[in-house]
């Protein structure tokens, strides 16, 4: 591996044109293609085989002009009169009336017209009434299911316009349609008339504004500077990582062409790609200037640069492929996509890394360290090593490392502790930021409608299996059924089909989507589902968009344990390979999990319980603990990687395990210091943006790089190491046998420099050490 790694670093630096020209290439290639095939990336959150979709299918069949839930564009403008008014009030009637024709007149509209409340709520009480009392329902329930669906509240003073766009799905609608909502909307409210919307229609695919990784370069840019005392040298990692990011967006793009791709995936590949393009670089680089204190021939040192560090970047990015990829084990469409979307924009900041890089410096030459705004003058020891912080840390620990053990163990725990409330849940609009219309039109139907309005859940009930003169009977008694369970505030046959084979029950709960009072319903209804079918001989299903949601939470905490034996089992293989050690991937593997619970125990701290008040409490993000595993993962293990394998390359080279460990901090720490602050400042910069997901995975990011590059690859680990000993590097001969030796360390390449250390120098330092101890 070093020695072909090592060979390519060179043909890069000696070829630099060559290189860059087929950087420039692929990216116009991509480009192009982005730019003629792409097609609007969608939302959609379903999952084949799960109960509440063959329940869509079930409704499908039996009403074949059913739109599927998620392809809905709806829009619920919500228009409320001052405190004490009400709508029909001739000082608002009016302006209600006015914001109807304006409403109207917005593109894409269908073609049935809007009523206002007021007069849609009497029109559409009086026709239910009617309806139902002439199929027998007694005329007080009657009224009581045409005020669950009334679109005007008891009191008169809030109201709903409700239509869907005449579009396929919610990605066809117009950016310039929803400005125009909201200008309409501004237009509309004054004189005490508040007019809101929510609705998967009024909310546009999620963009990238470019702030937030506009703040992480400028940090990231800051931390280089001060590494690298070299505004050129510290431009290379950003200018690398960008290209990268810019490739593997535009490849996400062009997908789009071939497979359905999440909005958020951009965001959460550009978050990816940026943090790890830099580290990548970083490291390289970092090693670059490294060998050039032991050569001034430039093309050797890219060389030997690209062969070791670039060694372990290729483990490193493999780990996080891996992590990512196994994704697509869980049966999970559009979590599977988002994480190959970031897969490939690390595989890309990988190649970047190893060849673009490279070149670049074969470009400047001399010039890489140019523009220099201080000289890189480390102290030195008597034997002319170098004595940074991470020496004077990593011997720190090794004062008292089971007291560091303890400590770190302790500390992580204390963290993990909130992690006991989890609750899984999706961003619904009553989760959203408080000043957003959609979060303000939720809070007026909820208090004015009651939360179950915007929180639905839908029954199908299929009667195909009983005589015609059954099935009415059948349908009431699954409605009286339904509306049995505790949380419904009101259950209704809304629809029967025109064979009068099907219906479908709408059921409002007593508690919005995303409380558990609403999931516990829903497992009610599935619990009791076989006994109504048994009872009436009818087929039942729930479907609606509650119904979804919750039974993809269910997936996506059933798939956890799976996802998590595959992505430690391979990596931990992987890193069997790197280390030829059993103990040093088992203590990798060890921190990792802390680390991730820790990390998990701070988001719900913050995210769902709302301490410190720096955003208000709600559910966390169902898909973002088995997302941030997966990532974490692979990050700690470039931690790890980076970390280690110089300790590894200073025992293969002859030092005992702890100087191996000191020496590993000597040529490591710095940058590796420097990487996790640049992670961090990448990631949490991405908490500025509105999107709920964007915003907690960026905080939960930040946190897990902290969390884990600080106190356990920096603090656990070396302390481990210590008490192993020699112990850490032990191997079973048969297992040594059978893994491929893959040289990491570099250790096939003509380095003389480094040689094995002395004995009498190790007996000397351990006897200094032994009297300062005393």
């Amino acid at each position: 591996m070093a020695t072909l790694l090592y060979r390519l670093g060179k043909t890069a630096f000696r070829r630099w044109p060559l290189f860059i020209a087929a950087w420039i290439l692929a990216m116009v290639a991509v480009g192009a293609l982005a730019a003629t095939m792409s097609k609007p990336m969608t939302d959609s959150f379903s999952i084949p085989g799960i109960p509440s979709e063959k329940a869509a299918d079930l409704q499908a069949e039996l009403f074949p002009d059913a739109v599927d839930a998620f392809d809905q564009a709806s829009v619920k403008v919500v228009v409320a009169a001052p405190e004490g008014s009400r709508l029909d009030d001739p000082a608002y009637a009016g302006q209600v009336d006015a914001l109807i024709e304006e409403l109207s007149a917005l593109p894409q509209m269908p073609e049935t017209p809007l009523a206002d409340p007021v007069t849609a709520a009497a029109e559409q009480r009086d026709a239910l009434v009617q309806a139902s009392t002439d199929a027998g329902t007694p005329r007080a329930d009657a009224l009581a299911n045409a005020a669950a669906l009334s679109p005007l509240s008891e009191d008169g003073r809030v109201g709903t316009i409700t239509w869907d766009f005449d579009v396929e799905t919610v990605a066809d609608v117009e950016p310039a349609t929803i400005e125009s909502l909201g200008e309409v909307m501004a237009d509309a409210r004054g004189d005490g008339l508040e007019v809101e919307a929510n609705g998967s229609g009024s909310v546009g695919m999620s963009e990238l504004n470019g702030t937030s990784e506009l703040i992480g370069i400028a940090v990231a840019l800051l931390v280089l500077v001060l590494t690298f005392g070299s505004l050129v040298a510290a431009g290379l990692p950003i200018i690398s990582a960008m290209l990268g990011v810019a490739l593997g967006i535009t490849g996400v793009t062009a997908m789009t062409a071939f497979t359905d791709i999440g909005s958020t995936t951009p965001m959460l590949a550009t978050m990816i790609g940026l943090a790890v393009g830099i580290d990548y670089a970083l490291f390289i680089l970092a090693r670059y200037r490294s060998e050039l204190e032991h050569t001034d021939d430039r093309e050797e040192a890219t060389g030997i640069a690209v062969g070791t560090a670039g060694s372990a970047v290729v483990f490193a990015g493999l780990t996080v492929l891996i992590a990512l990829s196994a994704l697509l084990v869980v049966r999970i469409p559009f979590l599977g996509t988002m994480g190959l979307a970031a897969a490939a924009t690390v595989f890309i900041a990988v190649l970047v890394a190893l060849t673009l890089l490279p070149a670049i410096l074969g470009m400047t030459k001399s010039k890489a360290f140019g523009a220099q705004v201080r000289k890189y003058r480390p102290t030195r020891e008597a034997d002319n090593r170098i004595l940074n912080n991470g020496v004077r840390w990593a011997r720190l620990i090794a004062r008292a490392p089971l007291a560091v053990v303890l400590l770190a163990v302790i500390a992580l725990g204390a963290i993990a502790v909130p992690l006991g409330s989890l609750h899984l849940a999706f961003p619904t609009d009553s989760t959203a930021s408080p000043d957003t219309t959609q979060r303000k039109a939720s809070d007026l139907i909820a208090e004015s409608f009651g939360p179950g309005r915007d929180a639905p859940m839908l029954l199908v009930v299929d009667g195909r299996n009983l005589a015609e003169d059954e099935r009415g009977a059948a349908y009431d008694q699954v409605t009286a059924w339904a509306e049995g369970q505790d949380g419904v505030a009101n259950a209704q046959v809304i629809v029967r089909n025109e064979e009068g084979t099907g219906a479908q029950i709408m059921v409002t709960p007593t508690t919005g989507a995303d409380e558990t009072a609403t999931e516990d319903l829903l497992n009610a209804f599935r619990d009791g589902q076989d006994a109504i079918e048994e009872e009436t001989g009818t087929t039942l299903g729930v479907t609606g968009l509650t119904a979804i949601t919750t039974d993809v939470s269910k997936r996506l905490s059933d798939a956890l344990p799976i996802y998590l034996a595959i992505v430690v089992g391979l990596a931990f293989i992987l890193l069997m390979v790197v280390f030829r050690s059993i103990l040093v991937p088992l203590t990798a593997t060890l921190g990792f999990l802390l680390s991730v619970l820790a990390t998990l125990g701070a988001t719900v701290a913050v995210f769902q319980e709302g301490a410190f008040g720096l955003v208000e409490g709600q559910p966390i993000v169902s898909f973002m603990p088995i997302f941030l595993i997966g990532l974490v993962f692979g990050l700690a293990m470039d931690y790890q990687v980076f970390l280690v394998t110089r300790m590894r390359e200073a025992h293969v080279h002859g030092m005992s395990t702890r100087h191996a460990v000191v020496d590993g901090f000597r040529n490591s720490a710095r940058v590796v210091a420097a990487a996790a602050v640049i992670m961090i400042s990448v990631f949490a910069a991405f908490m500025l943006i509105d999107e709920p997901i964007i915003k907690s995975m960026g905080f939960a990011l930040a946190v897990a790089v902290f969390l884990d590059a600080f106190v356990v690859r920096m603090t656990l680990i070396p302390a481990l190491m210590y008490l192993l000993g020699e112990k850490a590097w032990w191997l079973p001969a048969w297992l040594d046998r059978i893994l491929p030796n893959v040289d990491v360390e570099g250790e096939q390449l003509d380095r003389p420099h480094l040689q094995p250390r002395p004995l009498e120098d190790e007996l000397e330092e351990l006897a200094k050490e032994s009297s300062v101890h005393a």
